[in-house]
């Protein structure tokens, strides 16, 4: 008797990207449909778009308290809040998970433990006070030339934070752990798609800089590229600490990308 082939996989529809994207990555309520790794796929192609939609809140909520005559430090604590109220802090709580199992110095699987525990150890605590600092003193310098610029850098730190985490879903990159968010989209992205939204946000850095004259077209390129280079090392390492990624890592790779983008952007 012939066994039959289970039937592959119908492709996602741009909906099922879309839904996948935001369910997943942010707290709007979009229910995901699909769970499968085409779903995935075109899920995590689809983050820079959540980058799109939390940041041009972030940089609405900054650009309005500047409005209403909020100091530029003012708006850019709202501005770095936002984010976080929009993942209800979903890549903060990754980012000090990493941290204190990178800091730990354990062994993977020890590591992996500590940060499925839900307390936050001393590493973790620290590195979420400076990224947080370093977001909000960031961001009030670039409010502080302008309200334009520090919206923009707002919009840009959000889509290149999860454009980092699209290269992080790249076909050779394994989970650590086969349950999780992990463990679903990790290789599931083919790496000349990933290469190919990576230059798209570089280029869309520098097209949305030409405005602001002077040197800015280059200075928003270079912010880009740094942000995705970082995201890239803390990514190196996480794989080779955990023998993979995990959901946790991909909130860690989304702020240090987005911090290491205002940073650059901040020195204007």
């Amino acid at each position: 008797m012939t066994e039959s082939v289970p039937a592959a996989p119908a492709p996602p529809t741009v909906g099922d990207a879309l839904r996948f994207a935001f369910g997943t990555l942010s707290v709007l309520p979009v229910a995901v449909r699909r769970w499968d790794r085409p779903a995935a796929r075109g899920g995590m192609l689809a983050a820079p778009l959540v980058g799109v939609v939390v940041g041009a809140v972030a940089a609405g909520v900054g650009t309005g308290l500047t409005v209403l005559g909020a100091s530029p430090l003012l708006a850019a604590v709202g501005t770095v809040a936002a984010p976080a109220v929009l993942t209800r802090g979903l890549h903060l709580d990754g980012l000090a998970d990493a941290a204190d199992g990178l800091g730990s110095g354990r062994p993977a699987e020890d590591a992996l433990r500590i940060m499925k525990q839900s307390d936050i150890g001393p590493f973790g605590v620290l590195t979420l006070v400076l990224v947080l600092l370093t977001q909000t003193a960031a961001l009030a310098s670039c409010f502080a030339d302008s309200r334009a610029y520090g919206a923009t850098a707002a919009v840009l730190a959000a889509v290149l934070g999860r454009t980092a985490m699209t290269l992080a879903c790249r076909a050779g990159v394994p989970a650590a752990r086969p349950g999780g968010l992990g463990a679903a989209v990790a290789g599931a992205v083919p790496p000349r798609a990933a290469l190919a939204l990576g230059l798209a946000g570089v280029l869309l850095a520098a097209a949305v800089g030409l405005p602001f004259g002077g040197l800015s077209a280059l200075r928003t390129a270079a912010a880009a590229t740094l942000g995705l280079l970082a995201a890239e090392a803390l990514l190196r390492r996480c794989v080779h600490r955990f023998d993979g990624v995990t959901g946790d890592v991909f909130g860690a790779l989304c702020e240090t990308g987005a911090t290491a983008v205002l940073l650059v952007l901040a020195l204007r």
